[in-house]
């Protein structure tokens, strides 16, 4: 044999033994939760009967282009259950030895399927519910956040105020839970970033249909007899979650001003005409797979599936503590079509991120917005920093 060719058939035998090492079947699963709810006020924001598990399947795609030639098999579970059935679906998901969970479901849900999933080992995504508390007081060490807080929300969307110089805000937020929680975080946003709230109202939910032929009409008088006489203000911020008032508001106002929050320019993790920094090729590769736009929710799926593959793949693991570490260690960074590498937040399992600020057709801005500094990170401006995070399950 050629001497010189030694070297090389070394290492390829190298090679295919660390494949052969590594190779791992890596199955994950979505559990969403469907709840009953009222038709949204817009037919374009019908929900996809494939809602979350389009971005499965992208993520699967992504993290099988590296792993076969690892030797890597990734598979992805999808289960879409109504409330009740929430906690027989994850007994049969982890019942089949799967131990990497995605939720999209509410907070409550979210806490209770998450406890049940520590008693078996399992790690937890959280890829919908945006409650500050879960990323707070009521953490969990096997649970990690892709979907942005209120408060990272509120905060990208004050930011971006500020920076404008609109400084005097108008509040105006609906009268459901939700709601009332977003409101708190517009407050606080405020505070945080020196805006001042001028005027503070609440917009009451009375349960009248939003999708009927007159209920537009019937918004057109309303609203602004409930937004006259307000103090001088440069921007309303709308709060509502429910989606009941917030895209009216734009155009039926009593004294015109910019709509931002809830409705005008709103805050997004991802939406279907974002094409910087290389979206493009991810949104032409999302719409072949589905025949559709993006979605949040398919986004922030892809997002927990490609925190596993990168695991996977570059920390040899499919351990649950050992995604989990990985993701929390200053090793572990994702490229997330926003500019710059995501990192998770060691101290509460949230995944920082920038925040896209969408009017419903165009990316308008995007925070952190420049000036906004930070001794670690500009991400770290928006939600939760460390010393105000009450989560110990990280400690």
């Amino acid at each position: 044999m050629n001497l010189r060719l030694m070297p090389l058939l070394a290492a390829l035998i190298w090679c295919v033994s660390a494949v052969a090492v590594w190779a791992v079947d890596v199955k994950a699963a979505v559990l969403r939760i469907d709840y009953p709810s009222l038709l949204p006020i817009s037919r374009y924001d019908l929900m996809p009967e494939d809602l979350g598990f389009a971005g499965a399947a992208l993520g699967d795609e992504d993290n099988g282009t590296t792993g076969s030639f690892l030797g890597h098999n990734f598979e992805t579970v999808t289960v879409a259950v109504p409330p009740e059935a929430a906690d027989e679906a994850m007994d049969r998901i982890l019942d089949d030895g799967v131990q990497l969970i995605i939720l999209l479901a509410s907070a409550p849900d979210v806490l209770r399927l998450t406890d049940k999933a520590a008693e078996a080992g399992a790690l937890v995504f959280n890829a919908s519910a945006p409650d500050t508390d879960l990323r707070d007081a009521n953490c969990r060490e096997n649970l990690l956040h892709i979907a942005p807080s209120r408060a990272m929300k509120a905060d990208a969307v004050a930011q971006f105020a500020v920076w404008k110089k609109w400084d005097e805000w108008f509040l105006l937020a609906g009268s459901n839970p939700g709601d009332v929680k977003l409101g708190d975080a517009y407050r606080r946003a405020a505070a945080k970033f020196g805006a001042k709230i001028v005027e503070d109202r609440i917009f009451e939910d009375t349960g009248g249909s939003r999708r009927t032929d007159s209920g537009h009409v019937l918004v057109q008088r309303q609203l602004p007899l409930d937004t006259q006489d307000a103090r001088d203000h440069d921007v309303v911020m709308a709060a509502d979650e429910s989606d009941y008032f917030g895209r009216y508001l734009s155009y039926h106002l009593w004294s015109p001003r910019p709509v931002m929050g809830s409705g005008g320019l709103r805050p997004v993790t991802i939406h279907g005409a974002h094409e910087a920094w290389g979206a493009t090729q991810y949104q032409t590769r999302f719409e072949e797979l589905t025949g559709r736009y993006v979605r949040p929710e398919d986004y922030n799926v892809w997002l927990a599936l490609r925190v596993i593959g990168e695991a996977v793949t570059r920390a040899n693991t499919a351990d649950p503590v050992g995604v989990r570490d990985y993701a929390l260690s200053d090793e572990f960074e994702l490229a997330a079509f926003k500019g710059q590498k995501v990192t998770f937040r060691d101290w509460n399992g949230q995944l920082r991120q920038p925040i896209l600020l969408y009017d419903g057709s165009i990316t308008v801005s995007v925070s952190p917005q420049d000036g906004f500094l930070h001794q670690t990170s500009p991400l770290d401006t928006m939600g939760l920093d460390r010393a105000e995070s009450n989560c110990q399950a990280f400690e």
